[in-house]
């Protein structure tokens, strides 16, 4: 072997640590993959068990049980349960949806008529600038936008703020509320499945943990950017920024 090529071979602690590094990152995907599975499954288990305990009920006790209400429990339970699936379908799919349905479209239009469908029950303020371009598969945008707004709405105490801007190549959208906002510890672990802050969440008020990780899996499919941070008066600000359409 020649020392031209004795140069070019990797030294062996250059090997090591690559070694290392990707042993590494082996088991922290495998540490996520084992907690997404066992999360996922103690979402899925506790509509599961309702489901149970009720059946079991009518058929232990069947002149005692209320029929209608018994029924109106089981679909709010397969309600949830078909949720659940319908968002991890989703998670999963995100990219091979994206390939077929990505056109030019108005993210102006698109935010205003997202913010429409609460202004019946809720003060939305909106600030968006006129014909915002962007390359984009518009349900996945939507879905985004009704997720945000969606957490937005459990979180405010009166207001809802909905902005839009151009900022250089990319489109800036984001959702305001003026609630408690979300503590700097918590600001990526938001965007984890089925993560669920201590206060304002609840199973009643939350759903399963999945509408911010499905939001930023919808911006990561379009080479975009999601991520949270204070409003001036306290409560939380989700940016969402995109590339502007060429």
């Amino acid at each position: 072997m020649s020392a031209g090529e004795r140069a070019m071979e990797p030294e062996p602690h250059t090997c090591a640590r690559e070694l290392r590094a990707a042993r590494t990152f082996a088991e922290q995907l495998m540490d996520r993959r084992r907690q997404f599975t066992a999360d996922a499954s103690h979402e899925l288990r506790t509509p599961l068990a309702a489901l149970r305990v009720q059946v079991e009920e009518a058929r232990l006790h069947p002149d005692e049980i209320d029929l209608p209400e018994l029924l109106h429990h089981v679909a709010d339970d397969l309600d949830r349960l078909e949720n659940i699936v319908n968002d991890l379908h989703l998670l999963v799919t995100l990219e091979d949806d994206l390939g077929r349905s990505l056109a030019e479209v108005n993210l102006t239009t698109l935010a205003e008529t997202a913010a429409a469908r609460w202004a019946g029950t809720h003060d939305v303020r909106l600030d968006l600038e006129p014909a915002v371009m962007v390359e984009a598969a518009s349900w996945q945008i939507t879905r985004l936008l009704d997720n945000l707004l969606d957490n937005a709405r459990r979180h405010a105490t009166h207001r809802l703020e909905v902005s839009l801007r151009r900022a250089g190549d990319q489109a800036e959208l984001a959702v305001s509320d003026d609630g408690q906002g979300v503590p700097q510890a918590d600001r990526e672990r938001v965007f984890q499945c089925f993560a669920r802050l201590d206060t304002a969440r609840s199973r009643d008020r939350g759903g399963a943990g999945l509408g911010l990780a499905i939001a930023r899996g919808i911006a990561s499919a379009h080479r975009g950017t999601l991520h949270v941070e204070e409003t001036p008066d306290g409560g939380a600000r989700f940016v969402f920024r995109i590339p502007l359409a060429r």
